[in-house]
């Protein structure tokens, strides 16, 4: 048990105090059938009205009870043919569950059960239920977690703020709170965050984040960087060649790199920019500076079609220039791949366009300069500064991470902490608003005619299509029937078809055919989220919208209203929409500016799955809340540059405490 206890992070009696629940099950008291409300867990007793095992697409046992007030289905799809016998006609049983709605009737999915009188799902106060892992289950995370409680009174934590902050409660009064809140404690201001006991923790737990970001960036800039002089005759010469003025944002931009680079010191700036802002061609410019100081670059993505796309960008920008362009992924393979090794080393590659193969331990630069990152929440934060380990000698490169996926200011400060930021606030002219519709999925025959009917007046659309799960085999199989079914009813459309699993030079085959308008349709997975610049495709389909969260819908959206077209975006959906959904498809249908979007989706989803797991220590929040506790966020950051500079041990305290092991992006 020691060793997975460990691999949480929990090696003291300090580190079990200070891990808390996830949440909180109320079985405090039983609800009726009628009272129960979706999604919301409750205790239920019911009698037995039916039981029985049906054989449908898997084999399920269906439970149906009643106590009076309604009708609940329980569906169980792992279960003995001992638990079908127990549910008799008119037995008692107790519930614990999550109900949810389902065309009308309500049903709870292998919930808890407790079946004869003197069965009691009841307990006498909130019920916490723990992060886990696998070998470890709740009752004895509960067991030890009261043992430790025991004992806090005997040897309490060390007060970290103590004279700093002037809460009104103890760190032990918190400590117990979280993990035993009483009987009367109300669920609904635990579960907003709002409570004293967690204002105490979460201020304390913001500090220990807030040092960890500043010791990240205090270690990287205490390496020197090449100083590199901006406005280089390249640069000026790729200006020269654009058939557009870049806009008033972008040059703003592009002022704020060169003053970074032209430092000893690394830059570390983060530049975000909505859909289509023009992020590539500032950092094209930063390139092109630092190549002119001698210096090579080194362009990452997070996929291959992404960095397919750049690749093909840059070398178009380039060539002219007479500056070469290598290309280095996992499936650069043999000779050709130790060709752009040996040039990396050599010197002979000034600018390599790459996935995660960029940062293998076999890729060897002769002077790294900078580093140009794309989509950076795709990547943990130890992955872009392994990069910077490239550099020559104990010369850093520069840093500079792009993302289209607008970020709300308080995630800024937790996932970027360490990086300067800057926005393209202004899209290029020309470019045309997306009008957003709604559709049921029962009216998508109506749709596809519509989609024909568009393509052979000339336009060009996108089909994308989503799986129930996330799984890039169902997401290809639904892909592939959507492109035959799309091939039968609209006969004579060209139709093309991309996914992540086809082959480089297929992938690129498609989409430069697609971009030449020999293909009229393009039916895709969501691989084509980012990166793909199409200017006369002006119809966006977007099949079982509901599925994909704010971001991911908002940057699909951006493949479209490129062009001086007007554009459409349809976003399908099936019955029945959960309550989430339906805030998500009206954010979207009654905004396009992607700052106002990333906040509702902050709102919706919260922060783990806005910017998605590979963030390191960002959804490992143990009590702080974002957005709730944001005016927190703004004061920890203020505590934590006090105490960096003139407590270093209180703040060596705070770190170990909260974030310990498992820091391991904090290369301090």
């Amino acid at each position: 048990m020691s060793s997975r206890l460990a691999d949480l992070g929990v090696r003291s009696l300090e580190d079990l105090l200070f891990h808390f629940p996830l949440r909180y099950q109320d079985r405090t008291q039983t609800t009726t059938i009628g009272g129960l409300r979706d999604q919301v867990d409750a205790v239920v007793e019911a009698e037995v009205r039916a039981a029985a095992v049906t054989m449908g697409r898997r084999r399920t046992l269906l439970v149906k009870v009643e106590d009076g007030t309604g009708l609940l289905t329980l569906r169980f799809f792992h279960f003995r043919q001992s638990q079908v016998s127990q549910f008799k006609r008119g037995a008692t049983v107790q519930l614990f569950g999550t109900p949810r709605w389902l065309g009308g009737q309500v049903e709870m999915i292998h919930p808890e059960y407790r079946i004869g009188a003197g069965a009691d799902l009841v307990e006498a106060a909130l019920t916490p239920v723990y992060p886990t892992a696998s070998g470890l289950g709740q009752s004895t995370w509960r067991k030890l977690c009261s043992q430790a409680l025991n004992l806090l009174s005997k040897n309490p934590p060390e007060d970290l703020l103590k004279q700093i902050t002037d809460d009104d409660i103890t760190l032990a009064d918190a400590i117990t709170f979280l993990h035993n809140p009483p009987p009367n404690a109300e669920l609904g201001q635990i579960q907003q965050g709002t409570h004293p006991a967690q204002i105490r923790l979460a201020r304390e737990e913001l500090i220990a984040h807030q040092l960890t970001v500043q010791g990240v960036r205090d270690s990287e800039r205490q390496h020197p960087a090449p100083a590199i002089a901006a406005s280089s005759t390249a640069s000026a010469a790729f200006l020269a060649g654009l058939p557009f003025e870049p806009t008033a944002a972008q040059q703003r931009v592009v002022r704020e790199l060169a003053a970074d680079m032209s430092q000893t010191q690394p830059m570390l700036r983060l530049v975000q920019g909505d859909v289509g802002s023009g992020k590539t061609l500032v950092a094209a410019q930063a390139a092109l500076d630092t190549i002119a100081a001698g210096y090579q670059v080194a362009f990452m993505a997070p996929t291959e079609l992404l960095a397919e796309q750049h690749y093909a960008n840059l070398e178009a920008w380039f060539t002219p220039l007479k500056q070469s362009v290598a290309w280095l992924s996992g499936r650069t393979k043999g000779k050709v791949r130790q060709t752009v090794l040996n040039q990396l080393a050599s010197g002979e590659a000034s600018l390599v366009v790459g996935t995660h193969a960029l940062f293998q331990e076999d890729v060897q630069f002769h002077r790294l300069g900078l580093i140009i990152v794309d989509e950076q929440h795709r990547f943990g934060v130890h992955q872009r500064l392994s990069l910077a380990d490239k550099g020559t000698g104990d010369e850093h490169p520069h840093q500079l991470a792009l993302t289209a996926t607008p970020i709300p200011r308080s995630l800024a400060m937790v996932a970027y902490g360490d990086l300067d930021c800057s926005v393209i606030d202004e899209l290029p002219p020309g470019r045309q608003p997306v009008t957003t519709t709604l559709m049921d999925h029962t009216r998508r025959d109506a749709v596809i005619k519509r989609v024909g009917a568009a393509c052979r007046e000339g336009r060009q659309a996108y089909w994308v299509c989503t799986a129930i799960e996330e799984s890039d085999a169902l997401e290809i199989e639904a892909a592939e029937a959507t492109r035959d079914q799309l091939q039968q009813t609209l006969s004579g459309l060209r139709i093309g078809l991309v996914h992540g699993k086809l082959k480089p030079p297929e992938k690129a085959d498609v989409m430069a055919a697609f971009k030449a308008g020999e293909i009229q349709l393009l039916v895709a997975t969501t691989v084509i989220e980012v990166g793909v610049d199409v200017p006369n495709a002006s119809l966006m389909i977007i099949d079982n919208a509901e599925r994909l969260g704010l971001a991911q819908l908002h940057q699909l959206r951006g493949r479209v209203g490129r062009g001086s077209i007007d554009s459409h975006c349809l976003l399908l959906y099936r019955q029945p929409l959960s309550k989430t959904a339906q805030q998500r498809l009206k954010v979207m249908q009654d905004s396009h500016d992607g700052f106002v979007i990333a906040e509702a989706d902050l709102d919706i989803r919260g922060p783990g799955e806005l910017l998605g797991t590979r963030q390191t220590g960002l959804a490992a929040f143990r009590v702080a809340l974002l957005p709730e506790h944001e005016q927190l966020l703004i004061e920890a950051q203020e505590i934590a540059g006090r105490l960096y500079e003139s407590d270093p041990r209180r703040a060596e305290a705070l770190m170990q405490r909260w974030a310990g092991a498992r820091a391991d992006f904090a290369r301090v």
